[in-house]
């Protein structure tokens, strides 16, 4: 009997699973925060809306007693060096939940740092290029070097 190896062209490569990569950059995104004197918990639920109604998301990590709350997305430019489109999609959900959280409360987005020699800039860069109108005001978007361990706040 053969084992019928399946083909995953969206798949990170030498990943397990693209789940497996957001879980690790969760925890990195956990560690950074942890030195910086912030600790967060995963998948921290509070409830937003656009109007009376509310409904619980889960964010990947938050304090409710500090009111942070943390999306995490390790998105890389395409292996063409092209842009992951249906990624950014997701990037700006992303946004569309920090819309509608409450006020008051800390929005970061941490994203991978991830460098296009082709296009001369970061994801977050392009992504703020392309989409600032579609950031609120009070989030931060930072950028995570997976090498140094260390992030950056950029200017939105």
């Amino acid at each position: 009997m053969h084992e019928e190896v399946m083909n995953k062209p969206f798949q990170r490569i030498g990943s397990k699973s693209n789940a497996d990569v957001g879980r690790e950059f969760e925890s990195a995104a956990s560690k950074f925060f942890i030195n910086k004197g912030i600790k967060l918990t995963p998948n921290v639920k509070i409830a937003v809306g656009v109007a009376n109604l509310k409904k619980e998301h889960a964010f990947d990590l938050g304090c409710i007693e500090q009111q942070i709350i943390v999306e995490c997305k390790a998105h890389k430019w395409t292996a063409g060096g092209n842009v992951p489109s249906a990624k950014l999609t997701v990037w700006n959900e992303a946004m569309y939940y920090f819309f509608t959280a409450p006020t008051g409360f800390r929005k970061i987005m941490f994203v991978l740092h991830d460098f296009s020699a082709k296009r001369n800039e970061t994801l977050a860069e392009y992504y703020i290029r392309t989409y600032k109108h579609l950031i609120p005001n009070d989030v931060e978007l930072w950028e995570y070097d997976e090498n140094t361990k260390r992030a950056s706040q950029l200017c939105i």
